[in-house]
């Protein structure tokens, strides 16, 4: 037990006295991004795009290969996800918060399911990280809650929340201690988010 103590204390003093501009401007825009997401805003998508490009460099640099290439797809599907939320129709939202109906959960688990197949092949084969499964099944997890939340499914949130509790030990093990973190207060407001859609839905 004192040995993990040691272990979680190291690694945080380490990663404190690596962390850079580019990790704290990026952690900022995206607990901001997800604060948006849990009411319902659609400042999420600007913020979160800000947050992803910032990701994308950070990834590179420690070998995140998967999480990098999400970072970009996060990128198109946060453009996609802004025009599907203002989309109106004589004047009304026509987007709603709802749940996933049987042909949304057939992509959903092609989507992650597919995309875990892939990744993994690509990140064993042609990289040399050294998290290929955790990375992809992180990754995986994101690609699906990204699409979920560009079409308000409430779903989205669960996927979230998963992908951020593996991905909580995955950066620490990395180095990068406030991305850790981050995705601490994600899993949190994911809950919190998880909370206020669904009672969203039921006030419908």
């Amino acid at each position: 037990m004192t040995d993990w103590i040691n272990f979680l204390i190291d690694g945080l003093y380490t990663g404190l006295n690596q962390i850079t501009w580019v990790e704290v401007v990026a952690f900022g825009f995206g607990v901001v991004s997800v604060w948006y997401e849990k009411q319902e805003n659609i400042l999420v998508f600007p913020t979160g795009i800000v947050n992803v490009l910032l990701s994308v460099y950070v990834c590179l640099t420690v070998g995140l290969y998967a999480d990098m290439g999400i970072n970009v797809y996060y990128f198109f599907m946060s453009i996609y996800g802004w025009i599907n939320w203002t989309r109106k129709n004589d004047g009304k939202k026509t987007l709603l918060v709802g749940y996933c109906n049987r042909n949304d959960r057939i992509i959903m688990m092609v989507l992650g399911g597919g995309s875990f197949l892939i990744l993994l092949f690509g990140l064993t084969k042609f990289t040399d990280s050294d998290v290929a499964f955790w990375d992809s099944l992180t990754t995986a997890f994101f690609i699906t809650a990204m699409w979920l939340l560009a079409e308000k499914k409430i779903e989205n949130w669960y996927a979230w929340i998963i992908g951020n509790l593996i991905s909580i030990p995955l950066y620490f093990s990395k180095g990068l201690v406030l991305f850790s973190f981050q995705y601490l207060i994600f899993l949190i407001l994911a809950i919190m988010g998880l909370i206020s859609w669904r009672k969203k839905a039921m006030g419908k």
